[in-house]
Protein backbone atom coordinates (compact mmCIF):
# COMPACT_ATOMS: atom_id res chain seq x y z
CA UNK A 1 0.00 0.00 0.00
CA UNK A 2 1.15 3.43 -0.51
CA UNK A 3 1.61 5.94 2.25
CA UNK A 4 -0.09 9.50 2.02
CA UNK A 5 0.57 12.64 2.92
CA UNK A 6 -1.89 15.05 3.90
CA UNK A 7 -1.26 18.83 4.29
CA UNK A 8 -3.00 20.90 6.18
CA UNK A 9 -3.20 24.00 3.18
CA UNK A 10 -4.80 27.00 4.62
CA UNK A 11 -8.46 28.00 6.67
CA UNK A 12 -11.54 29.77 5.41
CA UNK A 13 -13.20 31.20 8.94
CA UNK A 14 -16.60 32.87 8.08
CA UNK A 15 -17.09 35.50 10.69
CA UNK A 16 -20.22 36.44 9.34
CA UNK A 17 -21.57 32.71 9.88
CA UNK A 18 -20.09 32.13 13.73
CA UNK A 19 -21.51 35.66 14.94
CA UNK A 20 -25.35 34.66 13.45
CA UNK A 21 -25.26 30.98 13.90
CA UNK A 22 -22.91 29.81 16.14
CA UNK A 23 -22.75 29.50 20.31
CA UNK A 24 -19.44 30.78 21.41
CA UNK A 25 -17.10 28.32 22.65
CA UNK A 26 -13.82 28.51 23.97
CA UNK A 27 -11.50 26.17 21.98
CA UNK A 28 -11.88 25.03 18.53
CA UNK A 29 -9.86 23.48 15.74
CA UNK A 30 -5.79 22.44 17.00
CA UNK A 31 -4.90 21.90 13.43
CA UNK A 32 -2.47 24.90 11.98
CA UNK A 33 -1.36 25.58 8.18
CA UNK A 34 1.62 23.60 7.12
CA UNK A 35 0.69 21.05 9.41
CA UNK A 36 1.35 17.59 8.02
CA UNK A 37 0.57 13.58 8.74
CA UNK A 38 1.17 10.31 7.00
CA UNK A 39 -1.23 7.47 6.69
CA UNK A 40 0.39 4.17 6.53
CA UNK A 41 -1.90 1.48 4.77
CA UNK A 42 -4.68 3.76 5.02
CA UNK A 43 -5.48 4.13 8.66
CA UNK A 44 -6.13 7.50 10.56
CA UNK A 45 -2.72 9.27 11.51
CA UNK A 46 -1.94 9.97 15.38
CA UNK A 47 -2.47 13.25 16.39
CA UNK A 48 -5.16 14.21 13.06
CA UNK A 49 -8.34 15.83 14.16
CA UNK A 50 -11.08 13.06 14.12
CA UNK A 51 -13.36 15.33 12.50
CA UNK A 52 -11.20 16.25 9.78
CA UNK A 53 -10.32 12.57 8.96
CA UNK A 54 -13.84 11.64 8.62
CA UNK A 55 -13.81 14.10 5.47
CA UNK A 56 -11.18 12.65 3.72
CA UNK A 57 -10.54 8.93 5.02
CA UNK A 58 -12.22 7.36 1.81
CA UNK A 59 -9.94 9.95 0.02
CA UNK A 60 -6.89 8.03 1.92
CA UNK A 61 -7.67 4.80 1.51
CA UNK A 62 -8.18 4.91 -2.33
CA UNK A 63 -5.11 6.57 -2.78
CA UNK A 64 -3.66 4.03 -0.46
CA UNK A 65 -4.79 1.24 -2.65
CA UNK A 66 -3.03 2.81 -5.48
CA UNK A 67 -6.34 4.02 -6.75
CA UNK A 68 -6.79 7.88 -7.82
CA UNK A 69 -8.30 10.05 -10.66
CA UNK A 70 -11.19 11.19 -8.41
CA UNK A 71 -13.94 12.19 -10.63
CA UNK A 72 -12.22 12.38 -14.29
CA UNK A 73 -9.16 14.27 -13.82
CA UNK A 74 -10.43 16.82 -11.32
CA UNK A 75 -6.97 17.03 -10.29
CA UNK A 76 -3.68 17.81 -12.12
CA UNK A 77 -1.81 15.12 -9.69
CA UNK A 78 -4.55 12.59 -9.99
CA UNK A 79 -3.17 10.84 -7.28
CA UNK A 80 -4.15 13.66 -4.57
CA UNK A 81 -7.15 15.29 -3.68
CA UNK A 82 -8.25 18.52 -1.73
CA UNK A 83 -10.40 17.95 1.33
CA UNK A 84 -11.83 20.27 3.24
CA UNK A 85 -13.37 18.89 6.73
CA UNK A 86 -16.80 19.08 7.65
CA UNK A 87 -16.50 22.77 9.96
CA UNK A 88 -18.66 24.86 8.50
CA UNK A 89 -17.41 28.12 10.65
CA UNK A 90 -13.76 27.47 10.18
CA UNK A 91 -12.86 24.92 7.80
CA UNK A 92 -9.02 24.02 6.74
CA UNK A 93 -8.56 22.67 3.06
CA UNK A 94 -6.27 19.35 3.22
CA UNK A 95 -3.85 18.41 0.27
CA UNK A 96 -3.94 14.71 0.19
CA UNK A 97 -1.40 13.06 -2.13
CA UNK A 98 -0.02 9.83 -2.58
CA UNK A 99 3.79 9.76 -1.50
CA UNK A 100 6.29 8.53 -3.96
CA UNK A 101 8.75 5.99 -2.93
Amino acid sequence: MNKVLITAVRQTVYKDLMAKYENPIEHTCDVREGQQWISIDGQQPEGMCPSAWSSMREFVESLARGEGNFYDGWMKNPMSAMISCNDGFRPFSFYIEVIKE
